[in-house]
C-alpha cells in the first residue's frame, strides 16, 4: 500500500507539472489520470491500476490522506498537527490515524482545497481561519508562523442526524429520570443552559433537548457554525459570518441575537454563548422570550452563572454588576452540566435549578452523578416546580 501511495503522489506531481506547463491532455481528469497510469504503471494488474488511478484522483481533487478518515463513520474529529502527525477521535478516544502527508507542501495543498470552495484562505498576514465544509463539518486552520511544527488543521465531523433524549439515555449520557425531567422543563418553557468543557457533548445534548419543543412553535437557531438539526417543521437557522479578506462583512452572534428578536421567535436556541451576546440574550429572556436554550463553557452549574455574568459585562454597556446578576437570576431556570470522562464517554454530571439568592443567582442541585442522584425533581413549591405544575408538564 505504501508503494502505491508513493507512486500515486509522484503521478499527481506529474499532473500538476503538466498543467503548469500547458501540456495537459484534453478530456476529463479521470481520463487523464487513467491514461497516465496505463503508461507509467503498465506492469501492474488491471485492478491495481484502477486502484492507483483512484488514489491519484483522490490526491488531486480530495483531501489526500484524510479522505479515508472522513469516510469512516466512527471518526468524530480529525486533527492534523503538521505533515507527519495526524490524529483522530473515535468513540471519544484520541488515537494516531496511521496516515501522514508527504510533506508540508502536500498539506498546504490540502488546506487550500478545503478553504477554496469556502472563499477563505490563509497566509502569513492571516494565519488563522475558521470555516464550515459543505457537509456541515467545522474546520479550523493555523499555519506558521503561529503553528511552530507546520500547518495544523482540525475538522470536527458533522452528524446529519442528531440524537434524541431516548438515544442519549440508551448510550448512557444521562439516566432516564433526568431525561424525563429535562423534557418536562423544556416543554414548560423553562430556560435551560447546557454547560461543560470542549467536546463534552454540549451541542448534542442541546439538540436532544430541543426535541421537547412543540411542533407548532417557531424556533430561531443562532450558531457560529451551523450544527444543529432540529426536527420541528418551523425552524429558522442563522449562522454568523467572519470578515472577508478585506476585513469587511462580519456578522457576529450578537448581531444575530438582536435580529432574532425581530423575527417573532417562540424559542431562541444559541449554539454557544461566548461574548457580549450574553447581555442581549439575557435581555431577550427577561422580555418575554422564555424557554430558550443555549450552551456555555463552564466547569460547574455555579461557574456557568458566573461566566454568563462575566460575558454580559463584556458587552461594552456600563451596567452595574448587581444588575447583571439580577438579570441572570431572573432569566435562567435550569443548568445542565456535562463532561467527557477519561474513557471518552459523555455524561450529564449534574442538573441544577437556578434560584434567587442574596447575592443574585445561585443553584440548587436536582441531580448529581457523583451522588447517585439527589432528587431528580424540582422541590415542591420551588419556582421550577410551580412552572412545571402550571404547564401541566
Amino acid at each position: 500500500m505504501q508503494a502505491l501511495d508513493e507512486l500515486a503522489a509522484a503521478l499527481r506531481r506529474e499532473l500538476i507539472e503538466r498543467a503548469r506547463s500547458g501540456g495537459a491532455r484534453p478530456g476529463s481528469l479521470g481520463s487523464q489520470v487513467r491514461e497516465l497510469v496505463d503508461r507509467e504503471a503498465a506492469a501492474l494488474s488491471e485492478s491495481e491500476r484502477a486502484d492507483l488511478a483512484e488514489r491519484v484522483v483522490r490526491l488531486a481533487t480530495g483531501l489526500g490522506p484524510l479522505e479515508p478518515l472522513l469516510a469512516d463513520p466512527e471518526v468524530d474529529e480529525v486533527m492534523v498537527n503538521g505533515p507527519e502527525s495526524v490524529w483522530v477521535e473515535r468513540r471519544g478516544r484520541l488515537e494516531p490515524a496511521g496516515v501522514s502527508f508527504a510533506g508540508e507542501a502536500e498539506l498546504r495543498d490540502t488546506i487550500e482545497r478545503v478553504l477554496a470552495p469556502l472563499g477563505r484562505r490563509v497566509d502569513e498576514a492571516s494565519p488563522l481561519c475558521d470555516g464550515r465544509l459543505p457537509d456541515g463539518s467545522r474546520v479550523n486552520v493555523v499555519i506558521p508562523p503561529l503553528a511552530i511544527d507546520g500547518p495544523c488543521m482540525t475538522i470536527r465531523r458533522f452528524r446529519r442526524r442528531g440524537f434524541s433524549l431516548e438515544e442519549l439515555v440508551a448510550v448512557g449520557t444521562m439516566p432516564e429520570p433526568v431525561a424525563e425531567l429535562l423534557a418536562r422543563c423544556v416543554a414548560a418553557r423553562a430556560t435551560v443552559l447546557v454547560a461543560g468543557g470542549t467536546s463534552s457533548g454540549k451541542t448534542t445534548t442541546l439538540g436532544a433537548l430541543s426535541g421537547a419543543i412543540g411542533p407548532q412553535e417557531r424556533i430561531v437557531t443562532i450558531e457560529d457554525a451551523a450544527e444543529l438539526r432540529l426536527r420541528q417543521p418551523h425552524v429558522v437557522r442563522l449562522e454568523a459570518r467572519p470578515a472577508n479578506l478585506e476585513g469587511r462583512g462580519e456578522v457576529t452572534i450578537r448581531q444575530l441575537v438582536r435580529n432574532a428578536l425581530r423575527m417573532r421567535p417562540d424559542r431562541i436556541v444559541v449554539g454557544e454563548v461566548r461574548g457580549g451576546e450574553a447581555l442581549d440574550l439575557l435581555n431577550a429572556l427577561n422580555t418575554g422570550h422564555e424557554g430558550s436554550l443555549a450552551t456555555i463553557h463552564a466547569n460547574s452549574p455555579d461557574d456557568a452563572l458566573r461566566r454568563l455574568e462575566t460575558l454580559a459585562l463584556m458587552a461594552d454597556v456600563a451596567l452595574p454588576h448587581a444588575a447583571v446578576r439580577e438579570q441572570v437570576a431572573a432569566a435562567l431556570d435550569v443548568v445542565v452540566q456535562q463532561a467527557r470522562l477519561p474513557d471518552g464517554a459523555r455524561r450529564v454530571t449534574a442538573v441544577a435549578e437556578v434560584v434567587r439568592a442574596a447575592g443574585g443567582a445561585a443553584v440548587r442541585e436536582l441531580y448529581s452523578a457523583r451522588g447517585g442522584g439527589v432528587r431528580c425533581r424540582a422541590p415542591e413549591g420551588s419556582p421550577l416546580a410551580r412552572r412545571l405544575e402550571e404547564a401541566g408538564a
